[in-house]
């Protein structure tokens, strides 16, 4: 059945990678109408993290919001896909890399944990990797489909960067510490733990949750160099990152230190522009079960 399901809907995909730019996102706008209009993916995630980030803000902003989202979370996947056919030369410059020489001067004397949201395009961070001068790897969520799994990691992995599990990830940076090997490890890291496992509990966006310290576990541990890449949205279709440090040196840093500063240059970003924001995702879902310790948390 997975095969029968990849067969019938590669071709499609396909397709929608070779359109000119100008069908590419008529057929974005197309598919927007489809999935918020008459599906309503998700609409009542969305309007309860809105909320729940925004409680000062009118209905009529929050709808807002809620109307650019679902426009740029179909651009978003649609470049996805896109992502099949695009050059180099086209992705550098729909993706500009600003201040890149923030992080050659890291990676040539550390390992580097590259830490980002799930905002404006997240895909495409990949591309990175084009200025990397030692190894670049990005962690990614594995896909239970075997063949979309197999074709994501081929279409993310274009410009040389090393998929990797959660799990692998860990096992390589260990390895590379171990051998004195450098690096480049791109992480998406404000999804939500499973409660069970969280270490950590604080406020993001108003509302305390458990939070993913996987990196600065191994920054501390490791002593590694962590930067935030915050990419912004400059008009459709057009990207920018740029690098700024948390800290070159993990060991020297306190406790939940990185983590802290890591969501607050989330929370920046969002605030600034909330639609480039993945408010699908049930980030808040663990909110109600706070562990007593972790309630009222320091900010």
């Amino acid at each position: 059945m997975q095969r029968l399901v990849f067969v019938l809907v590669f071709p499609l995909l396909w397709l929608i990678s070779r359109l000119p730019h100008k069908l590419f996102y008529g057929f974005s706008d197309v598919v927007y109408f489809i999935v918020y209009r008459i599906v309503g993916y998700r609409k009542k995630v969305v309007r309860t993290n809105l909320r729940l980030a925004f409680p000062d803000k009118p209905e009529k902003e929050l709808k807002d919001i809620e109307k650019k989202f679902y426009r740029h979370l179909c651009d978003t996947f649609l470049e996805m896909v896109k992502t099949m056919k695009l050059s180099k030369e086209e992705v550098e410059k729909r993706y500009a890399v600003q201040n890149i020489e923030v992080l050659q001067e890291v990676e040539q004397r550390k390992m580097v944990l590259l830490v980002c949201s799930h905002y404006a395009n997240w895909e495409w961070n990949v591309s990175i990797n084009n200025y990397v001068t030692s190894k670049g790897y990005a962690v990614y969520q594995k896909i239970s489909n075997k063949y979309f799994d197999r074709w994501v990691k081929k279409v993310r992995a274009r410009w040389n960067t090393v998929l990797l599990t959660q799990k692998q990830a860990v096992a390589t940076v260990v390895k590379n510490y171990r051998n004195g090997d450098l690096g480049v490890f791109g992480m998406v890291s404000d999804q939500s733990p499973q409660k069970h496992r969280a270490r950590y509990w604080t406020e993001f966006m108003g509302t305390t949750v458990p939070v993913i310290n996987g990196a600065e576990t191994m920054a501390r541990k490791m002593d590694l160099a962590v930067l935030f890449l915050k990419v912004s949205k400059v008009r459709r279709g057009y990207y920018k990152a740029e690098f700024i440090p948390i800290t070159t040196s993990g060991s020297d840093t306190a406790e939940n230190e990185i983590t802290d500063k890591f969501l607050r240059l989330a929370e920046q970003q969002i605030h600034e522009k909330p639609e480039y924001y993945l408010w699908t995702h049930r980030r808040w879902k663990h909110r109600n079960s706070v562990p007593e310790k972790f309630k009222n948390p320091p900010k």
